[in-house]
């Protein structure tokens, strides 16, 4: 017999808590009148026992019994490593005062 409980699959958005990652999940959907797809997008918060999560991991997540006050899913696994590149201001030209003759 199959689990009824949800599982969906998301891009974790955040992981500045201790054992918590905010996940992003997208549901396509089509308008009733126009037909148009429409992503929408919910955030869940996710139980993620060792800090495994990094940003931009796409993860599955399961529902639970409640956490805590907002947490009500669990990390199940990591489908995927996230590519997050950390550009520094200097780099991209935000943090230097110098060529700014206008």
């Amino acid at each position: 017999m199959e689990s009824k409980r949800k599982i969906k699959v998301g891009r974790v958005v955040s992981n500045r808590m201790d054992k918590t990652v905010v996940v992003l999940v997208e549901m396509p959907k089509r308008h009733a009148l126009y037909k148009k797809i429409i992503k929408r997008r919910v955030k869940f918060k996710a139980h993620d026992e060792n800090n495994e999560c990094g940003l931009g991991d796409v993860v599955k997540i399961i529902e639970t019994r409640p956490l805590s006050k907002y947490k009500r899913w669990r990390v199940s696994e990591i489908v995927t490593k996230g590519e997050v590149v950390e550009i520094q201001p200097k780099e991209i030209g935000l943090g230097s005062t110098e060529d700014s003759s206008a």
